[in-house]
């Protein structure tokens, strides 16, 4: 089996994360997979959920900036950037499960050296290991969702992987600020636990979605590579949507990025407060994706969706500035995730069904496109935080407003074929069970 160029040989990877031949689906109602991934996903996310309040408070204490802080956020964008279509690609070879436990380890030891840190450049360390490793997990389990449903019903899978990331926004958050009190290092030690729960959830009870057969027999990975598939997936059917994945993670990040230095500078929260508002954002968030996103998508398309987002979007980000109150904050904030919330799982799903390439690769420039937003983000908000603490909402609602504007014109609803899927996919569809 070939190395990669400058990283641990592929061999070792296989020896390390398939320790038994994964069981392929076979004849099993999709529901339980889905929901086992589902439950993988709500385990990792809790952890980082708990993480989230608790940054922003670690570096003001260890001295640094609202612009250290954006670097801090980017540097883990950058490495999923640089990283993410390696392993779609990777596990269009050697199958989701190997890839996704391997992201999850990886998640976990990232967790125990941030709780170990003691300066700034032992968490810039922890963030780059977690955005090289654990930048695996999420392309992957949205191509196992593309691998294990047909196109009518992937709108929802999507979703409910959405979903999954919401529910542990809103366990973890909250959790953490009481975690928080004990110490600022504790919650990631809890998240190093967390992430060892979901290893064993995938390793005992996760069948790979993609079969043998359908796997790519070679595998050409370098940066070269890496530029050439974005710039072929640029031009092609999916271009826009890649470019507008990367707008609106731009615009997110001007509220996640710091949110935690926008509400202890302004109000003079702590990192309970900012959990207990987050802990919102996840519930209203989970709420969203599961219940509205597949009826949406069904109903009215994934560009009526997409475009329905930006505009809410630009608009909460104006009325949070207004609020003064913890009420008024709450509202204003929720109004944005409301709209926000399903944007993600809209382009992906639009991605995957325009995706002329493995859905592996689609999925991994996807979140390649998205890191790069969050590359670019952070740092201007953290810039602009320390300038004035408006300024990054303002960029935020501005951002989202040219992505709607851009909609208008350039974002066209497509046939909706009512033909099985011809996508690659572990069964025929005639025998997915869409109970």
């Amino acid at each position: 089996m070939e190395s990669l160029p400058g990283m641990i040989p592929c061999s070792t990877i296989h020896k390390l994360v398939v320790l038994r031949r994964p069981r392929l689906m076979e004849k099993k109602p999709i529901n339980k997979q889905i929901i086992i991934l589902f439950v993988t996903l709500v385990i990792i996310m809790m952890g980082f959920g708990m993480v989230i309040p608790v940054i922003p408070f670690l570096v003001t204490k260890f001295g640094a900036s609202g612009q250290e802080l954006g670097m801090l956020m980017a540097v883990y964008a950058l490495m999923q950037f640089l990283f993410s279509p390696m392993w779609g690609e990777l596990s269009d070879r050697y199958g989701r499960r190997p890839i996704i436990l391997l992201g999850l380890i990886g998640n976990g030891l990232s967790m125990l050296l941030m709780g170990l840190a003691t300066e700034m450049w032992m968490l810039f360390a922890a963030r780059v290991l977690s955005g090289f490793l654990a930048s695996a997990t999420l392309p992957t389990a949205y191509a196992y969702v593309s691998d294990s449903t047909s196109e009518e019903e992937r709108g929802g899978g999507m979703g409910m992987m959405g979903a999954a990331l919401g529910v542990g926004m809103v366990i973890g958050p909250g959790f953490s600020g009481l975690l928080a009190d004990i110490s600022l290092s504790t919650p990631f030690f809890a998240g190093a636990f967390l992430s060892l729960g979901a290893i064993a959830v995938v390793y005992f009870f996760l069948p790979e979605s993609l079969s043998v057969d359908n796997r790519k027999q070679t595998t050409e990975i370098n940066l070269r590579h890496q530029i050439g598939e974005m710039w072929h997936g640029l031009v092609g059917p999916i271009g826009f949507l890649l470019f507008l994945a990367f707008l609106i993670s731009f615009g997110l990040t001007n509220f996640e990025g710091i949110f935690g230095l926008y509400v202890a500078r302004r109000y003079d929260f702590t990192a309970g407060d900012v959990g207990l508002i987050l802990t919102l954002i996840g519930l209203i968030s989970a709420v969203v994706q599961a219940m509205l996103t597949g009826y949406i998508i069904k109903r009215w398309g994934e560009v009526m969706l997409i475009k329905f987002s930006l505009y809410g979007s630009a608009l909460g980000f104006l009325l949070m500035l207004t609020a003064n109150q913890l009420p008024a904050i709450l509202l204003t904030v929720s109004l944005y995730v409301f709209s926000n919330a399903m944007i993600r799982p809209g382009v992906s799903t639009l991605i995957s069904k325009r995706a002329t390439m493995g859905q592996g690769i689609a999925m991994g420039l996807n979140n390649s496109f998205m890191s790069l937003g969050r590359i670019a983000g952070p740092l201007l908000a953290g810039y602009l935080i320390d300038l004035d603490l408006s300024l990054p909402y303002l960029m935020g609602s501005l951002v989202n407003l040219i992505g709607f504007i851009l909609c208008l014109f350039l974002l066209k609803p497509t046939h909706r074929s009512k033909q099985p899927s011809q996508e690659v996919t572990t069964m025929p569809p005639s025998e997915v069970s869409l109970d």
